[in-house]
């Protein structure tokens, strides 16, 4: 594997982690902590500032750049944290679900590839972690109720299609 796959990888990673905490921002915000699941969706963001800043010391450690569209992803993933939370509870549950979803298949075949490789067990080790976290909170937001919002079906796909054009633009740019 090159560094440039692997340059690409924890950019990629780290740009989802911040696209998360902004998306459970715009949430909280409309929410605030007294809606049904709040709490949980609060427990998440926690879990999520928490990727990211490992993330984001790997990057110092390692000299890789961050994605350009990191302002770009600050606005979309608050406004779409927002919007899902101004629709009801279960759509911003649905919008973890579907997130979730991606970023499990994303972690998924990173560590398919990490492992054919070899070369780097620590970020082998953090991509398992994650996705491990990941895969709770997508529990998590089934259990309460995602597949019930309104639309479930539509507002999933998109948010998933949106998902996998963002991994896509910002391992790229």
């Amino acid at each position: 594997m090159t560094e440039t796959s692997i340059d690409r990888m924890i950019r990629v990673d780290q740009a989802g982690e911040y696209g998360a905490t902004r998306i459970y921002a715009g949430q909280l915000a409309v929410m605030g902590n007294r809606a049904p699941h709040a709490g949980e969706i609060a427990a998440m963001a926690r879990a999520e500032a928490v990727h990211k800043a490992r993330f984001d010391a790997m990057m110092i450690e390692r000299g890789v750049r961050p994605t350009a569209l990191q302002p770009f992803w600050s606005i979309a993933g608050f406004a779409l944290g927002a919007a899902t939370a101004l629709i009801g509870p279960k759509a911003a549950m649905a919008c973890t679900a579907a997130v979730e979803e991606e970023i499990d298949k994303h972690y998924s075949d990173q560590l398919d590839e990490l492992e054919r490789a070899g070369d780097d067990p620590e970020l082998t080790a953090m991509v398992a972690e994650f996705r491990d976290d990941e895969r709770e909170h997508h529990a998590a937001a089934i259990a309460a109720g995602a597949e019930s919002a309104p639309g479930y079906p539509l507002l999933s796909g998109a948010i998933r299609l949106g998902c996998r054009v963002a991994i896509r633009l910002a391992e790229r740019i």
